[in-house]
Order: structure tokens, then sequence, then C-alpha cells
């Protein structure tokens, strides 16, 4: 009897330390159970561009998606001038109001995109009752209206703001917008002191494309030491991050990101998507001013990309993503222009029509193969 009393004892024990160990054991969870949020958390935030129809909730598939993997959200377009201020005056927030509102609900970063632009800006903003340039001064009062209505209707909500895009050309020279045309390159200037009186705390971009290639680089650092040299607080430097399946080099990329950090910014890869589709025509960035007709040899892969494309498509990201990691500590977020291929963009430009693949979840919201390699990736050391 003792005998049995012993071996049950004995087996009772055993039991319980197998079970208290495995129960105490951490478990890292694989790859396929992370979202994109949970593996780069610690690292930056992993953002997304909301369109019309996620702000609003008819699209409560890629909304399921943007709440799962995404801890950071952006308005695609509808905080731009032109849209949240058709007529001098008049603003025009529901929709506004409906993405911050989102993000609040979510426990979301919220960017704000984009507060001077030339493109996408009313042409009020720039001309009299004459449809002539007007002065300095009605554009200086103009800017700061728009700039403190909106900032200040988010203060302390919106987190950041791209205060001023594309002001930069390729070359590095200023771009010859109606902005600079009526003040020179003081409208950089007056439009973050503006953005800094309306919220002090919130944290201020400057955001641009091509900010990978050599010129343009040393045009953006010329303009922000500038700026900080005459005391206006700019925070961080948006690389918009619009990519091919060559373009940009991982080399320039890097060179951009720690040229960019060692102002003492923060930097952000902002737009990130990868165009797979072939061009007749040279590296145009994101201008969106650029537009080209149609060709069938163009759009070759309205059925589905080759495995070869796939493959060079998953390569790319993946190394993309390497290189954030490498850079976690410089780097605050990285946003993919969109939640899924369909939705995105580069679908009509710079030519209408075509079918891309340039973002990390399919038309049917699935997350492509190269998401299990970038949740890898975000848990190396």
């Amino acid at each position: 009897m003792k005998s049995k009393r012993f071996l049950f004892g004995y087996v009772l024990t055993v039991f319980l330390v197998i079970f208290f160990s495995g129960a105490c054991k951490v478990v890292k969870p694989e790859p396929g159970e992370l979202k994109l949020k949970d593996a780069f958390k610690g690292k930056f935030y992993i953002g997304t561009a909301l369109n019309t129809g996620q702000i609003t909730g008819r699209d409560t598939a890629s909304i399921r998606v943007v709440k799962a993997h995404f801890n950071s959200i952006v308005a695609e377009n509808i905080m731009k001038s032109a849209l949240i201020q058709p007529q001098e005056g008049q603003f025009s927030f529901d929709l506004a109001d409906q993405f911050v509102q989102f993000g609040e609900q979510n426990k979301m970063h919220i960017h704000g995109h984009t507060l001077i632009w030339h493109s996408q800006a009313p042409r009020w903003f720039f001309t009299d009752n004459q449809g002539k340039n007007v002065s300095p001064e009605v554009l200086t009062q103009r800017m700061k209206t728009h700039i403190s209505t909106v900032v200040g209707r988010y203060k302390g909500r919106v987190h950041s703001w791209d205060v001023v895009n594309e002001a930069i050309q390729d070359d590095g020279s200023w771009r010859k917008s109606k902005f600079y045309e009526i003040l020179g390159e003081d409208f950089v200037k007056l439009a973050f002191q503006f953005a800094h009186e309306a919220d002090p705390n919130a944290i201020l971009y400057y955001n641009d494309y091509n900010m990978e290639t050599p010129k343009k680089r040393e045009g953006v650092v010329a303009m922000v030491k500038n700026l900080q040299k005459q005391g206006i607080k700019i925070d961080g430097i948006g690389m918009q991050g619009h990519a091919s399946l060559k373009h940009p080099t991982i080399e320039e990329f890097e060179k951009s990101i720690l040229a960019y950090s060692d102002l003492k910014v923060k930097v952000s890869i902002t737009e990130m998507d990868i165009n797979v589709l072939p061009t007749t025509w040279g590296n145009v960035g994101a201008e969106v001013s650029a537009s080209f007709e149609y060709q069938q040899k163009n759009n070759p892969y309205t059925n589905g990309l080759p495995d070869s494309v796939t493959t060079a498509f998953n390569e790319r990201y993946l190394s993309l993503f390497k290189l954030f990691v490498k850079h976690h500590d410089k780097i605050e977020r990285v946003t993919v222009w969109g939640v899924n291929d369909g939705q995105s963009w580069l679908n009509g430009w710079p030519v209408r029509g075509r079918t891309n693949y340039p973002l990390l979840f399919d038309r049917n919201n699935q997350p492509k193969p190269v998401v299990k390699s970038i949740l890898e990736a975000a848990q190396q050391k």
C-alpha cells in the first residue's frame, strides 16, 4: 500500500513540475500569429493611409486590416487644403473629424496631411477678385488663418503634421510654386511658425518624394539647417518612399536616413509603396502632375504577377524593412500609402487604367507572403 501511495505521489510531483514549468515558459508567437503593429512595437509606428470609404466606415473589410495591423493613420486626401477649405472661410471638417475620431477610438498615432502644398490647393488661396496674384501680406494672412484653424481644431489630438509638402525640386532647388512666387522661401518658415503657434506640442514635419537622391537630399538638408538657424521648430523629415523594384538603391536610402537624422530631427517613411509596372519614362518620383499615355506594354499584369516579379517585389520590400529595423532608433513611423492593392493611387498614376500591386495586402485584403518575412525581420535584434 505504501509503495502505491509513494508511486502516485511521485507521478503527481513530476506532472506538476512539468505542467508549471510549461505554463511559466514564455512562448514566442509564430510570425503568422503576429500583427505588424505588434512586431514593430518598441521600434516605430507602422501606419497606413485611409481613403474616404475607410474613414466613413463603408469599407468594413479593409478597416479590419487597419485595426489589426496598424497603429498609425494618415488621411490620403481629405485634410488637403482644397478639400478642407474649398472656399475662403468655408471649412469642411466632417470627414476630418471622422478620421480623427477613428484614430482616437482605436488608440492610434494620428498624422495630419498636409497643411501647405502647391498641389490640391484651392485657386482662391493665391488670387484676388480679378484673378491676379495676391500680395505677400494677403497670402501670409491666408496661410495663417488656414493653418491656425485646422491645427487649432485638432490641438492635442493630431499628434504630428506634414506642415509643408514637396517644396524642393529633384535638383535641390526651390519649386517655383505659387507660394514661392509670392512669398519666396519664407513661406516654409511662416508655415512652421504658424503650425507651432497653433499647437506647440505637435510634431512638425517637412515631407517630400525622391528624398533618397543626392541632389534633393542636399537641398532639403540646406533648407532645414537654414530654418534651424532662424530658430524655427521643425521636428521631422518625411521620406515619402514611393519606390520601384530598382529605385532607389538601398545605399542611397540609407545615406538619406543618416543625413536627415544628423540634423537632430525625427525621420519617417511616410507614403511607402513599390511600383512593379514597367515604364518608358525616367524617374518622376511622385510628381502628381506627371501624366503619360496608356500603352498596353506598360500594363502587362492585369491577370496577376508572374513569379519572377513577385520574387523581386518580396525581396525589395524585405530589404527596405531590414534597413528600417537597422535604423529603428532614428525612425518614428513607417507608413504604407494605402491598405490594399486595389485602392492604391498607382493604379491611376502616372497612367490611368493600369493594374498595379504596390502594397502589403492584396485586393482581397489578404497579407502577401512578404508580410511573414517582414514580421520575422522585425523580431531580429
